[in-house]
């Protein structure tokens, strides 16, 4: 017999004996109220039609469901090792959360890492370290094209929306950039009133919706722009190609979900769905692309301006690098994100099977602008998992000069890596909108700890330039950088990516053969 018609035989009979117990004794009474409400869920369960489990294994089936509500919690306190959870795992968890509240953030008794295993990864240190007196280095924006260019940290909080994040997550990440003297990019959601309110350092992301600076029909609106990028915490401004998590991606806002608050900030009308197109509509060519930069930055008055992708088609890039060759119009910086990156809400497929990973996305940029002769233009800046000193040290190795992070910063507010960003139930009051649970989160005792880890991992990482030997970002190599491919063989970042000559993609006897059917493609007057 199944559970469901044991089920039965006890439905039927407890009852029964119950009360006529209850007769006999009054605190059988008591057990008949409980029982009554066990056999209602089981008679439920009995008839539903939508779970096989509850319908043959009748109130206890509901325990799976309850085993599996509490399955992440149960696998990150009990389970995970501290070096096996995922996407981030607890020694950087551990890590993030030490140097935002100022504890101790040393280890004991050696690495928890396997140093034999594939993929182990290490710096090279020098016998002649050097010490580095400045600990807040900055890296220049925007040069002589810019009449207003803009000194960066090495790290910034990378792009997380209003409506993405709470006002009072937003409100904290602002006043720990004003704190701590870095940048905070807005993401595609526009420029709310709690992005303002701590004047912290912004870059305003414009992604293909243009909310902030959009005409009723959803095309770009100059003049919205030119107002809003005019402000003085606007410091630079970034065209949202494409992000790591869901490239080639639009989106969709639903009208039940669109405030009249959310509305007023991203211009769009209430009462319908607010539409993020999969391109833009401002240009549709790599020429164009380099000429709304250029406008961008006129009209914000000779603001940094640049474009924010994750690497897909090489092709494609190489376009835009002969875009820039043909007009010599150059971005100040190219923003790579990594397709490991992260977001609130994507597709299953986009987020593990869809962008090219942050390393070799940033040392394809890096040498394709390399081979152009334009890498001294440029700024890169990279986007994807960077949590310590040792993460931003090797982005720089291989190309980079800043990076942003998004999940780390998220952490130095208190995420517990619920991962619940999708449900409006997120436990910490950061990727939510529910009131009851934003307030939780105290702004100024949650910015202290974003400038707090943003302090201390800049610091940590002019430690590791003067045990290497070196003074500066600029002194970084792929050299420096070591990866045990497997077993004994162990290779440097040099030896695993070759390095291309400058300017060897000016000339068609000069492009390598790996870069050649590429490069062939490429059409600056076209995607």
């Amino acid at each position: 017999m199944l559970v469901r018609h044991y089920f039965v035989v006890f439905a039927v009979l407890a009852p029964i004996v119950v009360l006529g117990l209850a007769m006999l004794w009054p605190v059988m009474i008591c057990l008949m109220l409980l029982v009554i409400p066990v056999v209602v869920i089981g008679l439920i369960d009995m008839f539903q039609t939508r779970h096989s489990i509850r319908r043959l294994y009748p109130v206890i089936g509901r325990f799976r469901y309850m085993l599996e509500a509490v399955r992440p919690e149960i696998q990150q306190y009990f389970v995970e090792s501290d070096t096996s959870g995922a996407p981030i795992a607890r020694e950087f968890r551990s890590l993030i959360y030490q140097r935002a509240k100022g504890d101790r953030d040393s280890r004991p008794f050696g690495t928890i890492f396997d140093v034999n295993r594939a993929g182990y990864e290490w710096m090279n240190h020098s016998l002649v370290p050097v010490h580095i007196h400045d600990t807040d280095p900055r890296v220049l924006f925007g040069g002589e094209r810019c009449s207003k260019p803009y000194m960066a940290s090495p790290l910034n909080i990378s792009a997380m929306s209003y409506g993405a994040l709470s006002s009072n997550a937003i409100r904290a990440l602002n006043k720990g950039a004003k704190i701590g003297n870095f940048y905070h990019n807005s993401g595609e959601g526009s420029l709310s009133p709690y992005h303002l309110e701590a004047g912290g350092d912004l870059v305003w992301q414009i992604g293909t919706g243009y909310f902030g600076c959009r005409t009723d029909d959803g095309d770009f609106n100059p003049e919205l722009f030119e107002k809003t990028a005019s402000g003085e915490s606007v410091k630079m401004i970034e065209i949202k190609l494409s992000q790591g998590a869901k490239p080639g991606h639009g989106g969709i806002l639903p009208a039940a979900k669109l405030t009249a608050e959310i509305a007023e900030i991203r211009k769009v009308p209430m009462g319908k769905d607010v539409i993020s197109p999969a391109a833009h509509t401002a240009f549709s060519t790599p020429v164009e692309l380099l000429e709304f930069v250029e406008k961008l930055r006129e009209l914000s008055g000779g603001k940094p301006v640049g474009f924010k992708l994750c690497i897909g088609r090489r092709d494609e890039f190489l376009a835009i690098c002969k875009a820039m060759l043909l007009t010599r119009k150059v971005p100040d910086f190219i923003t790579v994100d990594g397709g490991e990156g992260g977001t609130g809400a994507a597709p299953t497929e986009m987020t593990n099977s869809v962008g090219t990973p942050l390393r070799d996305a940033l040392i394809f940029v890096n040498l394709a602008l390399i081979g152009i002769g334009l890498r001294d233009q440029t700024r890169i800046i990279a986007s994807g998992k960077i949590f310590s000193a040792f993460h931003l040290l090797r982005a720089v190795a291989l190309g980079a000069d800043v990076v942003n992070s998004a999940r780390g910063m998220m952490m130095a507010l208190g995420c517990i890596q619920s991962r619940s960003c999708n449900t409006d139930h997120c436990p910490t009051g950061i990727a939510t909108q529910n009131p009851a649970r934003t307030k939780g989160l105290v702004v100024g005792d949650k910015a202290t700890r974003v400038a707090s880890f943003h302090r201390a991992t800049v610091e940590n990482l002019t430690e590791l330039l003067g045990v290497a030997g070196l003074s500066s970002l600029d002194e970084l190599q792929p050299k420096h950088i070591n990866r045990r491919v497997q077993g004994t063989e162990i290779k440097t970042y040099e030896q695993l990516y070759p390095r291309i000559s400058p300017k060897c993609l000016l000339h068609d006897e000069t492009v390598p053969v790996d870069w050649r059917d590429d490069w062939n493609a490429a059409d600056p007057q076209r995607w």
